[in-house]
């Protein structure tokens, strides 16, 4: 494996895991890469943190950075929230999130 690479699990709204592999050295964020897998991610606003439609679940226990005012709003205002619950484009593809396990939140009601 690319040294840059890090691998990532993603489980669907039908309940199937898919292993995903992410690039740490492109700056991008869980959003991004389940989109470019073709999962079903909106991510509407483009990764602004201005939309929810790029909710999920943190299965595993990594330390990921604190909620930003701006993602916490937005959560605020999203469908089935847990306190679990992250928007996929707030967080990033860095080596420490090796080994992420995430759940996509249902969408809305």
């Amino acid at each position: 494996m690319a040294d840059n690479m890090i691998t990532v699990t993603v489980t669907d709204r039908d309940g199937m895991e898919h292993e995903l592999m992410a690039p740490t050295d492109m700056a991008m964020n869980m959003m991004e890469v389940c989109k470019s897998y073709d999962l079903p991610v909106e991510g509407t606003c483009g990764g602004m943190a201005l939309c929810a439609s790029c909710h999920m679940y943190v299965l595993s226990d990594h330390e990921l950075s604190e909620l930003s005012e701006d993602e916490e709003n937005m959560l605020d205002q999203a469908f089935f929230v847990k306190p679990n619950s992250r928007l996929g484009c707030q967080i990033k593809i860095t080596e420490e999130v090796d080994g992420l396990k995430v759940a996509l939140a249902p969408v809305s009601a």
